[in-house]
């Protein structure tokens, strides 16, 4: 066993304790103290898994974990003093694959990263963004190696553009995805002007393709004040 755990938390004692817990477990770690240092060690180093608190200096763990989802699909478990349900859904709802409150249990600690790295290795490492087998959700079938996709059964005319929006969420299921994000992945560039605008009229345009009620979705959906998901069925 030689996965490598990241494990974040602006606590030293708390990212020791979990660091010790690991190692004796068989498994690598790497420590950092903040969101910063959590995205340069995500990036440079090779890590299956990050343990990653919420309240944080520099860069809180909600921030990084949308910095870290843009390149990388590895599971992210959200530690966090607070157990509010919507702090839960907000963190998930945002990538995260697990959370846990703090205190947590030690074992329970264990037990959960040991499902993500095996879910993780069964994947193959390539997480959702690698999948290529033909993906139903609901009344939508989709066929990434056709770049395909069918409401009803029926063929989808969709552009360019719309279509590799629908790629993105139809690989990631449930995933939301800010504006921002969905501007750099289907356009490929960066922008200093808001691209919320843009993203939006797409949206819309394919709601209208896909969609039974296109302004009471059932399955592009906004989540307020973040982005927008494809909701799993």
């Amino acid at each position: 066993m030689n996965e490598c755990v990241l494990v974040v938390d602006d606590d030293r004692e708390i990212v020791n304790a979990i660091s010790i817990l690991l190692e004796k477990e068989g498994y690598r770690t790497l420590r950092a103290f903040n969101g910063l240092d959590a995205l340069e060690l995500a990036a440079e180093q090779s890590v299956q898994l990050i343990l990653l608190d919420v309240m944080m200096p520099k860069l809180d763990g909600l921030s990084a974990l949308m910095k870290i989802r843009e390149r990388r699909n590895l599971p992210v478990i959200v530690l966090s003093a607070k157990s509010e349900a919507s702090d839960k859904i907000l963190g998930l709802s945002m990538g995260a694959d697990d959370y846990i409150a703090k205190p947590y249990d030690p074992q329970e600690l264990l037990a959960r990263v040991k499902s993500q790295l095996r879910r993780y290795t069964q994947l193959g490492g390539a997480g959702a963004a690698g999948q290529t087998g033909t993906i139903v959700n609901g009344r939508l079938t989709y066929r990434p190696e056709e770049m395909q996709l069918l409401a009803d059964g029926e063929p989808v005319r969709l552009t360019a553009t719309e279509l590799k929006i629908v790629d993105l969420f139809m690989r990631n299921l449930g995933r939301v995805f800010p504006a921002e994000e969905i501007y750099r992945r289907v356009w490929n560039e960066d922008t200093v002007y808001a691209p919320e605008n843009t993203v939006m009229v797409h949206i819309r345009h394919i709601r209208e393709k896909i969609e039974l009620e296109p302004k009471e979705p059932e399955y592009v959906k906004v989540v307020w004040g973040i982005g927008y998901k494809m909701e799993k069925k």
